[in-house]
């Protein structure tokens, strides 16, 4: 008998044993789940930003091309929550029959002041200024000093102003009403819209298709981030490192089309470097910031991280420091610390085109045809190692520029892929 019942006791602890770890799993998953939404729910809070943003539309606080659309006949509607940050909504969205994103800044208003930090300044009412009773004349003269702390007075000023004012003007009637200006201030604060208004024309940034108070619509890219997978929120955490590294360099366009994207880049680059309305370093070079359209034409996804130049530098000059590492901003702007005076030093530390190739280097040499692969590591190499404050950096960027786009131009000439 004891024979016979010692595999039936052993079969039942085997069954007890199976009992606990489903319900350790069943536990374990439940709760995945939950903190997850817990996390979803915070993120994403698109009705509370467009409930916001009509209410000031309703009561006349704000005025812009969206509103209509958002607020009234609700052809502009929330899709897709893509947003990394509670106070700043990021929806996929459409608009009749365009694709677009929604992107709304939650909480007070936003002031971009230079101080201590370069992250813009709350204040405590939303869209405050200008204030009823200032003229348009006065109102230029805001944009004008605003403008100047940005992006210094070797800018372009006065156009820069008159692209603004063109701008907020959302009705196209030739006056811009206090609520336009008002919706038109807010948004001068960010330096994505700054970006979309002095680059606008220019094929590398999304096109600026409207905006309500400082909630705004941007064109879509259809495929994000530049290389790899965008994972389901659920499974992003559980991806080792390592594994999301060797996805990451599976999942992209053949080698022409590679090359066609990065030399989309380096014409971005190209653009934001010394131009009219002054200089912008791109302190945020990861591929997320970046995708590409159905031709493979980079575009630039994510511009919160494109700040002025002169913005940077004044911000600089203003922080404490102990080492360098204090000294930056984004994930790839950096200035040198001074430690006799114990304060960052102003100029940036590697300019936008040696990061650029940083972040191309394994994109491009992977796959890379033999016959070219050399010459292309050896020109990446030398652009990686501009240096910000380098005597002759500026002809040294034009011809390192120059020269890559040639050889990569070269490359894909003569494929359908150009």
């Amino acid at each position: 008998v004891s024979v016979l019942m010692f595999p039936q006791a052993r079969l039942s602890h085997v069954r007890v044993k199976y009992l606990f770890l489903t319900w350790l799993a069943v536990f374990v998953g439940s709760w995945v789940v939950y903190v997850q939404y817990s996390s979803y729910t915070e993120l994403c809070r698109g009705r509370e930003c467009q409930r916001t943003i009509c209410d000031k539309y309703r009561k006349g606080v704000i005025d812009g091309s969206a509103c209509s659309s958002l607020c009234e006949k609700g052809s502009l509607y929330f899709g897709r929550c893509l947003s990394s940050k509670p106070n700043n909504q990021v929806y996929t969205g459409s608009w009749g029959d365009v694709d677009g994103v929604i992107k709304c800044q939650l909480g007070d208003v936003v002031h971009y002041e230079l101080g201590e930090e370069l992250e813009p300044r709350k204040e405590t009412v939303l869209f405050d200024k200008p204030t009823r009773g200032t003229s348009v004349e006065k109102f230029k003269e805001m944009v004008s000093s605003h403008l100047k702390a940005k992006v210094g007075e070797q800018a372009n000023l006065a156009g820069l102003v008159t692209l603004i004012l063109s701008f907020a003007d959302s009705n196209r009637d030739g006056h811009v009403s206090l609520a336009e200006a008002k919706s038109a201030w807010a948004l001068l604060q960010l330096n994505e819209v700054l970006l979309a208004v002095v680059l606008q024309g220019r094929e590398h940034t999304p096109k600026l298709l409207g905006f309500c108070g400082d909630l705004y619509v941007v064109e879509r890219v259809p495929y994000t981030p530049l290389y790899g997978l965008s994972l389901p929120w659920l499974l992003e955490p559980w991806v080792p490192t390592g594994l999301r590294r060797r996805l990451d360099q599976w999942f992209t366009p053949s080698w022409p089309r590679k090359a066609k994207i990065a030399i989309g880049l380096l014409e971005l680059v190209e653009d934001v470097f010394h131009g009219p309305f002054g200089s912008f370093l791109v302190c945020d070079m990861r591929a997320g910031s970046f995708g590409y359209t159905e031709r493979y034409d980079l575009r630039l996804v994510d511009g919160r991280r494109v700040v002025p130049e002169e913005a940077f530098r004044r911000a600089m000059h203003l922080r404490r420091c102990h080492d360098d590492d204090d000294c930056a901003y984004g994930a790839d702007c950096r200035a040198a610390c001074n430690p006799t005076e114990q304060r960052c030093m102003g100029q940036v530390s590697q300019p936008n085109l040696a990061r650029a190739c940083g972040a191309l280097k394994d994109y491009l040499l992977r796959g890379v045809p033999a016959l070219v692969q050399e010459e292309l590591e050896k020109q990446l190499y030398a652009c990686m190692a501009l240096q910000g404050s380098a005597e002759h950096m500026e002809m040294e960027h034009a011809l390192i520029l120059n020269n890559l786009k040639t050889l990569l131009w070269k490359q894909i000439s003569h494929t359908k892929d150009s």
